[in-house]
């Protein structure tokens, strides 16, 4: 194998097509990039069993072939390559030549036969949306993904639902909830679940332009194609929480707010809390105000916050972090609080429309 190619190109592909190579493994090709050159192009891999990336860039193909190599030390290499163009050569031994401008290495690669095959998705559903919107819903919705599996692998996962010319993204982790939904043309309803792992990837390649990505979804794994780049992820298996049961349908108390002040008001008083020490922050909403308070063995914290409030005077306690998360991710001016009581969820929603909705759990307070 003997292909030239730009450095730049190289580079951007290879760190892209990285985040889906596994850090350590027992199988040294999962450690490893794919490259296969042939034609006029390289194609490029990689593959950890559960993600994989790839793409195709341009390159003067002088010997077809294909090989592995260790994927982190490939790209620290190329990345620190001083001319415009790459030149890499293998042999039938497994030995490559790499060489740019005034540099040049010697490494030793692995046969492409050992390198698992990446999952392709022939016969899948079609759908195609606009990046920034798919973007939007996710960057709203990871961040209440399951961090550890806790008996329901499937929670790890963001729900992917379809139905009524409707896209909806449902992510859970037994203390929040977070729901995104946007109108896409469907052509038949179905349902699955996307890793979050797989997510946060697919976000970094994403645009804030309404250019299209095109999605095909199987029984067991999903392709996106996104500017060149394919990302292709296993699905996950089990029953997702019946999330629709979990929505208060009834309010006592509903609180409307800017959300910049109230995020800026929750970062206040949450100083004197962490993770470690984890004080609840306390809320009282009563006389068009909203009371913060937290108090913990760092000191304590008061704030209070002018809102428009309808219904009973309620005082809650919530995880600061998750309240955070939930307040930060509304991205609009104005939000709604609806409220049912002392140990009910909150509900965040947008002040008209119901392109999100997000619920946080409250702690129980020791009285």
């Amino acid at each position: 194998m003997k292909f030239i190619c730009d450095k730049e190109l190289l580079m951007d592909a290879s760190n892209n097509v990285q985040r889906a190579v596994s850090g350590k493994s027992t199988i040294p090709a999962l450690e490893g990039m794919l490259l296969k050159a042939g034609g006029s192009s390289l194609f490029m891999a990689g593959y950890d069993l559960d993600i994989g990336i790839t793409t195709s860039i341009e390159a003067q193909v002088e010997a077809s072939g294909e090989i592995v190599l260790n994927a982190r030390q490939f790209s620290d290499i190329v990345r620190r390559l001083p001319g415009e163009t790459v030149a890499v050569e293998a042999d039938d031994r497994m030995n490559v030549h790499i060489a740019s401008g005034s540099s040049e290495y010697n490494v030793m690669g692995i046969s492409a036969e050992d390198y698992p095959d990446i999952p392709s998705v022939g016969d899948g559903i079609q759908v195609s949306l606009p990046q920034n919107v798919l973007k939007g819903m996710i960057r709203q919705t990871l961040f209440a993904v399951a961090q550890v599996d806790a008996g329901r692998p499937v929670h790890t996962g963001t729900l992917f639902e379809m139905e009524d010319d409707s896209l909806r993204l449902v992510s859970v982790d037994g203390s929040r909830m977070a729901m995104r939904q946007e109108t896409v043309k469907t052509s038949e309803n179905m349902q699955f679940v996307i890793p979050g792992k797989t997510l946060a990837e697919v976000l970094k390649l994403l645009k804030d332009e309404d250019t299209p990505l095109f999605m095909a979804v199987g029984k067991r794994h999903a392709i996106l194609q996104i500017d060149g780049y394919s990302v292709i992820t296993r699905l996950l298996d089990g029953e997702f929480l019946a999330y629709r049961k979990t929505i208060p349908q009834t309010s006592s108390t509903v609180i409307q707010v800017n959300t910049h002040d109230i995020v800026e008001s929750v970062e206040r008083v949450s100083i004197v809390s962490n993770d470690r020490i984890k004080s609840p922050l306390v809320c009282r909403f009563e006389d068009s105000s909203i009371y913060f308070s937290c108090t913990s063995s760092m000191g304590s914290s008061n704030d209070y916050l002018s809102c428009k409030t309808e219904g009973d005077t309620l005082e809650m306690g919530f995880n600061s972090r998750y309240l955070l998360d939930a307040l930060k991710n509304a991205e609009t001016d104005e939000i709604k609080l609806e409220l049912g009581g002392s140990l009910a969820p909150m509900k965040i929603v947008p002040v008209s429309g119901e392109s999100f909705l997000f619920l946080v759990l409250p702690v129980r307070m020791k009285r």
